[in-house]
């Protein structure tokens, strides 16, 4: 670990409840009931690179297998966990006892004393420590007391030369359970005998992130990182939720840029994660160790060919044939009368204007449903829709049903989105789900298209969803957003909508730095309806309006001198952009549909003074 980075396993409870254990069960007590199963997964990160394998024994203390009947069964189920592991990793991978929580209250919320949860901690250590464990992981701790009396625990058990890793769980934001701040558990671990301290569990990557790269200011000792795939739930005390092996893997390079040490995933993370993050810090750590391969039954092809995109929808046949679309965005109303969007995408198959495009819950608000909207759009005014799916709402079952039921009543188009969290709405504190993130759902879709379900089985048919996934050209951290870009590209994205862009030299450079995918970009434009409108773009939205347009809308004194201006600041970038891109989305801010018609103008005028166009 002095020399780099350690790429540690993942989950091991929710890798067992996905092989059908159920969630009632003592896991731990599967070493002794079903070792090949506790095998299995231990050996599938061993194929997907993990160094660190931690033992099926995070529950393994006298208090939690009380519960289960099973206290008197602790040092045969905690040195079973050893031995399981060790057959796993043989000389290839390290073995980490691990140690979770007691699952009580101590004192004083709580009846046990911190010499009894010492006393605890130290039987089920010496267990591990008898069997032969190389290092010690104490993990998804929230109270800081108790992971103090674990340390100590284990210091007197396993001697000053053993490797403990001491990890928390935190909240959003970067605070235990109990309240306790960053910057204060962060100094006290940073006083307790561990060697390596670190987090794992809690909301997933983004937040761990946060709070990693305020840890770094206040301790000198390496750091670990083992997120959960996602936003969780919370079961038996896990938390549980699924993201894709790419954005686990890009968050992986961030942990290591902010000095992690030890790296590696929690609930919800499988192989593939694990994979996917040895990767990234093997492309960043090149070491000379050889890739480890264990033997796994050959998995047999079932996918069926996909559909061309001209043959997708009319927008796709649009897109292959290189004519320039025009998307025109209206929400879905907040009700049930949708009378108000059926006359503006009446308004808009007037002008000319190819599709209506239907955000899903914008700003994480309540409406119609995106889905729904679509097909009156479709069925009642007889224009094409794209629908805007995003991750927040749905896990991956809901995901794969709403997808084939938008094939089966005539929605083809997508945009596959994150989506906005609920914190940004009017209710946050509904339940965000994000059992996948963009990247994630368009692997979904994708599969679906080749006639595979979610867990990449034969459907016997296949969807014909044309694929469109967003982009930011104005991102802070543009790096990273054409990382994701390509990740979206290689899960199967067919067409790309960039987020409002005013900064047109900004989506310039972002198509040059993307040219070598070679899929349509649809460049998204925002008529400005006032200074007050642009202001919200800069500081809230985040994107960047040049000076020279927000002088021009500063200049305005008027509402309608205001929305005059912000129609010619949007005509101009449509004529600027045309030659650049396959079409332009067309925004009707606050639903003045009658502004996006007025900017779509343009292009006719475009067109008819080409066709007027002669040769000297």
């Amino acid at each position: 670990m002095a020399g780099r980075v350690m790429v540690a396993d993942g989950a091991m409870g929710t890798q067992l409840y996905a092989r059908g254990v159920f969630i009632n069960r003592c896991y731990d007590e599967l070493n002794l009931s079903a070792p090949a199963l506790v095998l299995e997964v231990h050996q599938e990160y061993v194929k997907a690179g993990s160094e660190i394998l931690e033992t099926n024994t995070f529950g393994a203390n006298r208090s939690r297998l009380t519960a289960f009947g099973m206290a008197e069964r602790l040092r045969f189920i905690n040195r079973a966990g050893v031995r399981l592991a060790r057959e796993a990793a043989k000389d290839q991978a390290f073995v980490a006892g691990a140690v979770g929580p007691l699952g009580i209250r101590l004192e004083p919320l709580g009846p046990t004393s911190f010499a009894e949860a010492r006393d605890m901690f130290r039987e089920q250590i010496q267990a591990l420590h008898e069997a032969g464990i190389d290092l010690l992981t104490l993990e998804t701790f929230s109270n800081l007391s108790e992971i103090r009396e674990a340390i100590l625990a284990a210091r007197e058990v396993v001697g000053p030369e053993m490797v403990i890793i001491a990890q928390v769980t935190i909240n959003d934001d970067g605070s235990l359970g109990d309240g306790t701040a960053t910057e204060i558990f962060t100094k006290a671990l940073d006083e307790l005998p561990a060697d390596v301290i670190g987090l794992n569990c809690s909301s997933g990557p983004r937040a761990m992130l946060e709070a990693l790269e305020r840890m770094a200011g206040h301790t000198t000792k390496p750091l670990s990182a083992m997120p959960n795939a996602g936003l969780p739930t919370t079961i038996e005390g896990r938390n549980i939720y699924l993201c894709s092996p790419e954005y686990m893997a890009q968050y992986a390079r961030r942990f290591l840029q902010n000095g992690v040490k030890i790296v590696g995933g929690c609930c919800g993370t499988t192989g593939e994660h694990i994979k996917a993050i040895r990767s990234e810090v093997r492309s960043l750590q090149p070491v000379q160790r050889p890739a480890v391969t264990v033997e796994g039954p050959a998995q047999q092809a079932h996918a069926l060919e996909s559909v061309p995109a001209a043959k997708k929808s009319k927008l796709g046949a649009k897109l292959a044939s290189g004519k320039f679309v025009t998307f025109v965005e209206i929400l879905p109303p907040r009700g049930v009368d949708a009378s108000k969007e059926i006359e503006g995408a009446r308004l808009c198959l007037k002008h000319g204007i190819d599709c209506i495009n239907v955000p899903d819950g914008p700003r994480a608000s309540a409406r119609l449903s995106a889905q729904v909207t679509c097909q009156i759009f479709q069925q009642q005014v007889g224009i094409e829709a794209v629908l805007h799916f995003c991750c927040r709402d749905r896990n991956i079952l809901g995901i794969q049903s709403e997808l084939l039921g938008a094939h089966a009543v005539g929605v083809r188009n997508l945009i596959c989105i994150t989506g906005d969290p609920p914190r940004m709405g009017t209710y946050p504190d509904a339940t965000a789900v994000f059992d996948v993130d963009a990247i994630g759902l368009t692997n979904i879709v994708s599969n679906l298209n080749r006639g595979l379900d979610i867990g990449g089985n034969p459907m016997g048919s296949q969807t014909e969803l044309l694929i469109g996934v967003g982009a930011n050209p104005g991102a802070l951290n543009l790096d990273e957003e054409l990382r994701r870009f390509s990740w979206k590209v290689e899960a199967g994205a067919e067409y790309v909508v960039t987020q409002p862009v005013f900064d047109l030299d900004l989506l310039e450079a972002f198509l040059k730095k993307t040219e070598k995918h070679k899929i349509p970009f649809v460049a998204g434009i925002w008529p400005l309806t006032s200074y007050r409108n642009a202001e919200f773009m800069v500081n809230e939205l985040r994107v960047p309006v040049p000076e020279p347009f927000m002088d021009r809308m500063r200049r305005a004194d008027s509402a309608e001198k205001a929305r005059q201006e912000g129609v010619a600041i949007a005509r101009e970038m449509v004529e600027r952009v045309r030659p650049m891109v396959a079409g332009v989305q067309l925004s009707a801010p606050f639903g003045r549909y009658t502004m996006a018609i007025e900017v779509a103008e343009v292009l006719r005028d475009l067109r008819d003074e080409e066709k007027n166009w002669q040769p000297i």
